[in-house]
């Protein structure tokens, strides 16, 4: 199955760090604390994508929403989890005779 566009890594770590006004440092530190999971070139080389963007963006509004980075983590997971079961609810009410 191909990765849609927004889930293809086109970007160097250096050039998402100044997209998003923070350091290649703090990115390190949220892939390491499992937050988020950028591909990689044969090389080993980070290329994040669109999506990885938006899941950097987002860890910055709770990070200035006070929360801790075990606390982002939390969020990020129950919101990764809502969208599911939002998705298995609509599949089932399209399924079911009303």
């Amino acid at each position: 199955m191909a990765a849609s566009d927004s889930d293809r890594g086109v970007y160097a770590i250096s050039v998402v760090a100044e997209l998003l006004g923070t350091g290649q440092q703090n990115i390190r530190l949220y892939e390491r604390r499992g937050l988020l999971t950028p591909g990689r070139t044969l090389g080993g080389t980070r290329q994040y994508s669109e999506s990885d963007l938006a899941v950097l963006r987002r860890i910055g509004e709770l990070l200035d929403e006070g929360l801790n980075l075990a606390g982002v983590a939390k969020v990020l997971e129950l919101e990764v989890d809502n969208a599911r079961l939002r998705r298995e609810l609509e599949r089932a009410r399209t399924r079911s005779p009303r």
